[in-house]
């Protein structure tokens, strides 16, 4: 009887004893995330095989008799400079699109091709001065188109205006003159750092929407920036004129404003302009709607914005470099 009893005691806990739980391996969930890129002198989206363009710099005319321009909207960087006297001109850096329409196109300066040179750019100009044509012609500083060799092929003369306010080169010539003479059209180009999307909205500064920059005390000199808070871009404008484009009527929208102030002299009876490209100095940063005072420094031939010692990131978007004798005389600001 007792063997028995102790038999069905170890029977029912044997039939009582719950199974072990299986273990599974839980394989870890991969998500794919597309990474985007941008445009190395906008940080504005870009599709992979627009990244490799070599940046083109085209001297622009802003005399009265060639406004509006044409093309000049789409430029990544412009330098807006003292050419001689007090009218500017305008290095367009071009990039991330190249317009068919470019122009009018005016004659090559030293410190402007310098500038260029800071971007690896292929140079674009109707005539130089002196200096410009040494550095061009003899020195080979850099891979040049000259319209006083190609006027009425690459390039033409626009029959609504003037000499020498009428030259115009497009984006199909400028690749034509390229391929004739033997240049390179693609290039690694070196990015700017820019801010993010929250970055950007929390610069610091001084509040700031409308300023004036004066290379002279007449209105056509002088050029008048607004920012759009609802689009938040700077619009420009000369001589109480918006600056557009010629065919488009498009205008010219920026995400910085960059001024700066650069040693001038007289080098010639002529009136034209040396600049001290190298020494840094005073600036004025404009950015969402804010104002910076901050310092220039030049890094590999770009002027770049710096503050103790780092160096300041641009707005994602397009950038306006107006360069000045004078930032006490020049920068005007206006409620």
């Amino acid at each position: 009887m007792l063997i028995v009893s102790a038999c069905s005691n170890d029977e029912g806990k044997s039939s009582t004893k719950e199974k072990e739980p299986v273990q599974t391996k839980e394989e870890p969930v991969t998500v794919e995330v597309e990474e985007s890129v941008s445009f190395p002198l906008t940080g504005l989206e870009a599709e992979e095989e627009e990244l490799t363009q070599r940046p083109v710099a085209v001297m622009i005319n802003n005399h009265p008799s060639a406004r509006p321009q044409s093309g000049l909207y789409k430029a990544d960087i412009v330098y807006e400079v003292l050419a001689e006297g007090n009218i500017t001109r305008f290095l367009a850096v071009f990039q991330s699109d190249i317009p068919d329409i470019i122009g009018p196109v005016r004659s090559a300066r030293d410190y402007y091709i310098d500038l260029s040179k800071g971007f690896n750019s292929l140079y674009v100009s109707h005539g130089w001065s002196p200096d410009a044509r040494e550095m061009l012609e003899t020195n080979g500083e850099a891979d040049y188109i000259n319209g006083l060799f190609y006027d009425g092929t690459l390039f033409w003369r626009a029959d609504h205006r003037k000499a020498p306010h009428n030259s115009y080169i497009s984006k199909e010539n400028i690749l034509k003159g390229a391929d004739k003479l033997g240049y390179e059209v693609t290039a690694e180009v070196e990015p700017f750092e820019f801010l993010s999307e929250e970055d950007v909205v929390n610069v610091q500064g001084e509040p700031l929407n409308k300023f004036v920059i004066k290379y002279d005390n007449s209105a056509t000199w002088q050029a008048t920036y607004e920012y759009n808070q609802a689009e938040q871009v700077y619009s420009r404008y000369s001589d109480n004129e918006q600056t557009v484009d010629l065919e488009s009527g498009e205008p010219v929208t920026l995400a910085n404003v960059f001024v700066v102030e650069m040693e001038h002299s007289i080098i010639d009876d002529y009136g034209r302009r040396g600049l001290n490209l190298t020494s840094g100095g005073k600036a004025i940063l404009l950015q969402n709607g804010t104002k910076q005072e901050v310092q220039w420094e030049n890094h590999d031939g770009r002027i770049i914005p710096v503050k103790d010692g780092e160096v300041i990131k641009f707005a994602p978007g397009r950038t306006w470099i107006n360069v000045v004798p004078d930032l006490s005389k020049s920068f005007i600001t206006q409620s």
